[in-house]
């Protein structure tokens, strides 16, 4: 069956005349399922009862139903369970802030990227999302909370450049017309660097903001913490950022966790500055989230501060990223790997 909630207007009107319907109809389905976020054809109730018929019998309409929801105690960010239709799970997070709010959605169940601070990639790659089960896990939680969603960062479980024709489709959908209409600008895609892919999104000239997860400041440390580094060097991952600031004039932020003993010292400061000053960027340090799989711990926050001081004095604009949703298994994957280790014992 085609999954109807993953089409463009234009693929939609093409279907409603492939059915003999006019093709203003395409218009009203295509607002029930992006605009209103009906979850049933039945729902669409200024279609004809023979044309929801049809649909049904044509159509598969994408819902993930809600696993399980943790609401931190100490910051309201709200992490969330989807269960996709083949029995596989993901997560999401609801952040909010005070400048509206932002979900960060996952992009394939599981990973491949092997990198080794992150708990998505434990247990590998099962299969990418569709464009619909990307869209959803946006729309089940904007459902939830009834509250409207400001930002989106595909930063959850998964690479999204591993998945990328569904990726680009997901990203036209949710900021075209007709749909929830999020800006592009507010839109985050995050990297560990497949370079070519970058090139690729590059030359789309979208609006969104690239964030690479970099995390260390030589070849050869990168390559400690992420195993893609092998296949693409610092040098190439740097110039494919360059590009793509060339292509869309829109500034590159650098993803970097520190890891205490490992990415933090002050030379690996300097190192950074130096790496990073031609670039248009700017820097998140991320104080790594523990994992129990890992024996990597966070710096202390002295240390922490004094790496954020030492940038900003070579000119890099940095922050730092404020922990949210640590009480519930805040770090990517921690939620779902928990889950899965339950299954797995029962």
């Amino acid at each position: 069956m085609t999954d109807i909630k993953s089409l463009t207007l234009s693929e939609l009107q093409e279907e409603m005349e492939r059915l003999g319907e006019k093709r203003f109809r395409a218009g009203q389905i295509y607002s029930w399922l992006h605009e209103k976020l009906a979850d049933d054809f039945q729902e669409m109730t200024n279609l004809s009862g023979a044309l929801r018929e049809r649909l049904e019998q044509e159509y598969e309409l994408i819902r993930l139903p809600l696993v399980k929801v943790q609401t931190s105690a100490q910051d309201g960010t709200s992490k969330f369970l989807f269960r996709l239709g083949d029995g596989s799970v993901i997560e999401s997070v609801l952040m909010r802030y005070h400048h509206g709010n932002s979900v960060c959605i996952s992009s394939q169940a599981g990973c491949r990227m092997g990198c080794r601070f992150c708990a998505s990639t434990l247990d590998g790659l099962k299969r990418g999302l569709a464009p619909s089960e990307m869209l959803d896990q946006i729309y089940q939680i904007q459902k939830w909370s009834k509250e409207r969603v400001h930002n989106v960062v595909v930063m959850g479980t998964g690479e999204p450049l591993d998945n990328y024709d569904a990726l680009l489709k997901f990203l036209k959908l949710l900021t075209g017309e007709g749909g929830l209409h999020i800006s592009q600008r507010n839109v985050t895609v995050s990297t560990c660097g497949i370079v070519p892919r970058i090139r690729q999104l590059a030359e789309e000239k979208l609006q969104i903001t690239l964030a690479l997860s970099l995390h260390a400041s030589s070849q050869e440390k990168r390559e400690t913490l992420m195993p893609v580094a092998k296949k693409y060097t610092l040098s190439q991952v740097l110039d494919a950022c360059r590009y793509y600031f060339e292509q869309t004039g829109r500034r590159i932020t650098f993803e970097y966790s520190l890891v205490s003993g490992v990415n933090d010292r002050e030379e690996d400061a300097a190192e950074l500055a130096a790496l990073l000053k031609p670039l248009n960027c700017h820097v998140n340090l991320i104080p790594v989230n523990p994992i129990k799989e890992r024996d990597y711990v966070q710096p202390d926050r002295r240390k922490v501060i004094n790496f954020k001081n030492s940038l900003e004095k070579s000119g890099i604009n940095v922050t730092i990223r404020r922990e949210m949703g640590r009480d519930i298994d805040g770090a990517c994957g921690q939620l779902r790997r928990s889950y899965m280790d339950t299954e797995k014992k029962r």
